[in-house]
C-alpha cells in the first residue's frame, strides 16, 4: 500500500486526559497498514475556534466527547464549525465519563475504528453523488465551451450589426437632410402653385379678349373690302371705346359680336361724316364721340 499521502485524521477530546485515553488506545492499532490513514495530531479543546485553527487541512477529524448532553452539545458545535473544513468530519463517543479512573483502551480502539469506518462507508456511499457531480461538471463545461462559441459568434453578428445600424444611422440622416431641403423646395413650389393659381383665378374673373382681322371681319360682316384701315384705326384710337382694342391688322374685344358692333359704329361715321378726321373731332368738340352716341 503507498503510504506517501496517507489520510490526514485529527482527534479532538475534550481535555487532557481524554488525550492520554485515545494516545494509549491507539498504542496497538495499525491503522497505516490497515486504513492507511495517521493521526497526525490529538487537539484537547472545548473552543469551536481553536478547533477550527488546529484541524485546518486536516482529511477527517473524529469528534470525541462523552454520551453525556454536554459532550452532545459540544460535539454539535464541532460539527457545525468544522462541516466545509475539513474533508469529513465524524463523532466518535467516549463511553465512560471523565471521573472513570480507568477506561478500557480496547472499547476506545473499537469506537475510533468504527468511526473510520463510518468514514470510509459514507464516502463510498458519495462516491456515485460525486461521479455524477462529476459528470455534471463535464457537460457544464462542454456547456460552456458551447456558450463561448455561441458568445463569440454572437459577438462578431453584434459586431456586423453595429456596423450596419452605423450605416442606417448616416443613411439616416443623409435622408433627414434630404427630406429636410425636399419640403423647402415643396413649400417654394406650393407657394409658387398659390401664385399661379391666384393669377388664374383672377384671369377668370377679367374679361378675356378675342382677335380677329379687322379685314377679314369688315369683309364678312359688308360684304366689302376695306380700303380705309388706317382711318380705321385711327378712329378706334382717339375714340377709345371700352373693350375694343385695334391694331396691326388686328380688332380685340371680349366677344366677335362686340368686334362687329364696333366696325358697325365706324362704319356708320364714315358714311356719315366724309370730311377729314379733324374736321370731324371739331364738330364733336372736346367730348369723345361715345358708342352710346355713334350707334344713335
Amino acid at each position: 500500500m503507498d503510504m506517501r499521502n496517507p489520510i490526514d485524521v485529527r482527534i479532538i477530546v475534550e481535555g487532557a486526559s481524554d488525550v492520554e485515553n485515545v494516545s494509549r488506545a491507539l498504542q496497538n492499532i495499525a491503522l497505516g497498514a490497515e486504513y492507511h490513514i495517521t493521526i497526525s495530531s490529538i487537539v484537547p479543546t472545548t473552543s469551536p475556534e481553536i478547533a477550527k485553527k488546529a484541524v485546518s487541512g486536516a482529511d477527517i477529524v473524529l469528534i470525541a466527547t462523552d454520551v453525556d448532553a454536554p459532550g452532545r452539545e459540544l460535539a454539535e458545535k464541532f460539527q457545525k464549525t468544522l462541516r466545509g473544513e475539513v474533508g469529513h468530519v465524524e463523532r466518535m463517543k467516549l463511553p465512560f465519563g471523565h471521573d472513570v479512573e480507568y477506561i478500557d483502551p480496547a472499547i476506545i480502539r473499537r469506537e475510533i475504528k468504527n468511526a473510520i469506518i463510518r468514514s470510509g462507508l459514507i464516502a463510498i456511499a458519495n462516491i456515485n453523488r460525486f461521479q455524477d457531480i462529476k459528470d455534471k461538471l463535464h457537460r457544464s463545461e462542454d456547456n460552456i465551451k458551447e456558450i463561448q462559441k455561441e458568445n463569440e459568434e454572437l459577438l462578431l453578428i453584434n459586431e456586423k450589426l453595429v456596423s450596419k445600424n452605423q450605416e442606417l444611422s448616416s443613411s439616416q440622416e443623409l435622408l433627414e437632410s434630404n427630406l429636410k431641403s425636399l419640403k423647402d423646395e415643396f413649400k417654394v413650389l406650393k407657394q409658387k402653385y398659390a401664385d399661379i393659381k391666384n393669377k388664374y383665378s383672377m384671369l377668370l374673373n377679367k374679361n378675356l379678349f378675342e382677335t380677329f382681322s379687322i379685314q377679314k371681319l369688315w369683309k364678312e360682316e359688308f360684304k366689302e373690302d376695306l380700303t380705309v384701315e388706317e382711318q380705321v384705326i385711327f378712329i378706334t384710337s382717339e375714340f377709345k371705346p371700352e373693350n375694343i382694342l385695334m391694331g396691326q391688322g388686328y380688332i380685340a374685344a371680349p366677344s366677335k359680336k362686340e368686334a362687329t358692333e364696333w366696325m358697325k359704329v365706324i362704319r356708320t361715321v364714315l358714311i356719315f361724316y366724309d370730311s377729314k378726321l379733324e374736321d370731324l373731332k371739331e364738330e364733336m368738340g372736346e367730348d369723345k364721340l361715345s358708342l352710346h352716341l355713334l350707334k344713335e
